[in-house]
C-alpha cells in the first residue's frame, strides 16, 4: 500500500499564518510536529511508502520536514513526490498518482491538514477499507457529523453505499443534515489504482485524458515535475464531482475517531488547549489577557495583552496582523481575496523561505535595502551566482562560511564579514558540521529575488 499524501492546498481561512508559499499543512499549529509530519508518523503503522502531491514551491519545506521526523523516529520510510506547477485540484491529483504507482497498487488518499485522534478506531477504518479495496470497491471515509459546520462536505449514506454529495452547506442546511444523520466528507479515500482509473475513464474522460497526457509529458526523473502549461489544460474539478457521485463502486466507511479539517481559526480554538476560557499559542513572550474570555491568541513573538475583550480572533506575525471576531472565520478568506485584488503578496510570500540548501528569513525590506538572516545546512552550498541591482554584506553568527568571490575564496568565521560587490560572480558554501547562520545585507535599487544568475547549481537550477 502507498499512501498518496494531498498537499496541495493554501489555507486562505487561516491567513496570515498561513500562505500560499508556506501553507497551514506546513506550520506547527497544534503540536510539536506539523500537520504534514503528522500525517506520515500517523500513517507508517500502514506503510512505509508515500507519495506527495504538492506545489513545486512547497517543495524543499516538505523534503526538510520529512527528514526531521526520519531523524527524530529512525524512520525507515520510501517518500516521493509529484510536484504541480499550478493546483488543478483533486480530481487531477489522485488520477495522475493513479498512473504514477503500478496498477495493482492500493492506494490510501489523505489530506495532510487534518488532526485525527484515536489511534484504534483510526486503524479499524482504515483496514475496513483495505479490505474493501481488495474486492474491487472504492472506500470514502465518512465522519458522523456532531454539529452543523459550514465547512465541510456532507454525505448521505443510509447504509454502505453512497445516497449523494452535498457541498458545503448554508448554516440552515448544515443543522438539516446533522439532524438527519449525515456524514462529514473527510476527503480520505482507498482503492486499487486500476480501479479507480476505470472509474475516471468512464466518468471524467475529459480530466482523465489530459491527466494522461501530462503525466506522459513529464520528465520520469524523480521528483516528477508536471509543467504549467499540460497542468492548466486539465480540467479544476474535485475528485467527488468528477468520480465519485457517479461511482458505482463507492462504499462509505464509517468512522469513529475524532477528526477536525483544522481549516479556520475556530478550529484551532477547539484544538488547543485553553487557560481558563482563552485558548492561546506563542513564540517567545506569552500574552497577557485580563477580564477577557473565549479568545484565540496566537503571538508569532511580540508582547500581546488583550484587556476586556471577549470572543476575538488575535494572529500576529512578523509581518502582519489580524484582529477578528470569532464565528466569522468565512470572512476571512474574502480579506485574503480583497487583498490580493489590491496586489499585495503578503498573502502569498512567507518572511521565511525554505531552500534547497537551507532557508533564510526576511526581518526587514525597504525600496533600497533588504535584511535577511541566512542558514546553511552542513555541507550545503548556495549557486554561483551573480547579482545585477545588489551588493551584498555577510556577517557571520554562527559556523564558517566558505565564501568566493571572483576568483578569490576565503574563510569567514563568527564576528566576521565579507562584502559582495554587484555583479560580481559569489558562492556561499558550509563545508562544516554545523548549521552555518549568517545576516545578509543586501543594498541596491531593485531587490527582488529574480535578480539572479546562476551559472553553476548543485541542485541544476542554472539561469
Amino acid at each position: 500500500m502507498t499512501n498518496v499524501i494531498l498537499s496541495g492546498g493554501n489555507g486562505t481561512r487561516l491567513w496570515p499564518i498561513s500562505r500560499s508559499h508556506m501553507p497551514k499543512q506546513f506550520i506547527k499549529l497544534t503540536s510539536k510536529y506539523s500537520l504534514f509530519q503528522n500525517t506520515i508518523l500517523r500513517n507508517k503503522i500502514f506503510t512505509n511508502k508515500f507519495l506527495v502531491v504538492c506545489n513545486e514551491q512547497n517543495y524543499f519545506i516538505a523534503k526538510e520536514q520529512i527528514s526531521q521526523i526520519i531523524n527524530d523516529f529512525s524512520l525507515k520510510i520510501d517518500v516521493e513526490f509529484i510536484l504541480e506547477s499550478i493546483g488543478r485540484n483533486t480530481a487531477a491529483a489522485i488520477i495522475i498518482a493513479s498512473l504514477y504507482v503500478d496498477k495493482n497498487e492500493v492506494l490510501f488518499v489523505t489530506p495532510c491538514d487534518h488532526t485525527i485522534k484515536g489511534d484504534k478506531d483510526y486503524q479499524k477504518s482504515v483496514n475496513k477499507a483495505l479490505l474493501n479495496s481488495k474486492e474491487g470497491f472504492i472506500s470514502i471515509f465518512g465522519i458522523k457529523a456532531l454539529d452543523a459546520n459550514t465547512a465541510y462536505g456532507y454525505i448521505k449514506a443510509p447504509n454502505e453505499e453512497v445516497e449523494k454529495f452535498y457541498e458545503k452547506p448554508d448554516i440552515a442546511k448544515a443543522r438539516e443534515y446533522t439532524q438527519e444523520g449525515y456524514f462529514w466528507n473527510s476527503g480520505m479515500f482507498c482503492f486499487k489504482a486500476e480501479n479507480l482509473l476505470s472509474e475516471a475513464l468512464e466518468h471524467a474522460l475529459d480530466v482523465y485524458e489530459m491527466c494522461i497526457y501530462a503525466f506522459k509529458s513529464a520528465s520520469k526523473s524523480k521528483p516528477l515535475f508536471l509543467n504549467s502549461e499540460l497542468m492548466g489544460s486539465i480540467p479544476d474539478i474535485s475528485i467527488d464531482c468528477a468520480v465519485m457521485e457517479n461511482s458505482y463502486k463507492l462504499k462509505i466507511v464509517k468512522s469513529e475517531f475524532s477528526w477536525n479539517d483544522v481549516g479556520s481559526f475556530d478550529a484551532i480554538y477547539d484544538e488547543l488547549p485553553k487557560e481558563k476560557t482563552n485558548a492561546i499559542s506563542y513564540k517567545n513572550e506569552k500574552p497577557l489577557l485580563m477580564n477577557s474570555s473565549n479568545n484565540l491568541v496566537l503571538a508569532n513573538g511580540k508582547k500581546v495583552v488583550l484587556s476586556n475583550v471577549d470572543d476575538l480572533i488575535v494572529v500576529d506575525t512578523t509581518d502582519a496582523l489580524l484582529i477578528a471576531k470569532r464565528g466569522k472565520c468565512e470572512d476571512v478568506k474574502e480579506l485574503v481575496n480583497k487583498l490580493n485584488a489590491q496586489g499585495s503578496t503578503i498573502t502569498q510570500d512567507h518572511p521565511l523561505v525554505h531552500r534547497p540548501w537551507g532557508s533564510y528569513n526576511l526581518l526587514e525590506s525597504k525600496d533600497n535595502y533588504k535584511f535577511k538572516t541566512i542558514l546553511v545546512k552542513p555541507k550545503q552550498r548556495l549557486s554561483l551566482q551573480k547579482h545585477y541591482h545588489r551588493s551584498e554584506h555577510w556577517i557571520v553568527l554562527g559556523g564558517t562560511a566558505t565564501v568566493t568571490i571572483g576568483k578569490n575564496k576565503k574563510l569567514v568565521r563568527v564576528n566576521e564579514s565579507v562584502y559582495i560587490p554587484m555583479g560580481t560572480k559569489h558562492r556561499l558554501a558550509n563545508k562544516g558540521k554545523i548549521d552555518l547562520l549568517l545576516v545578509e545585507v543586501q543594498v541596491g535599487d531593485y531587490l527582488e529575488e529574480d535578480d539572479i544568475v546562476r551559472y553553476k547549481d548543485d541542485y541544476k537550477r542554472i539561469g
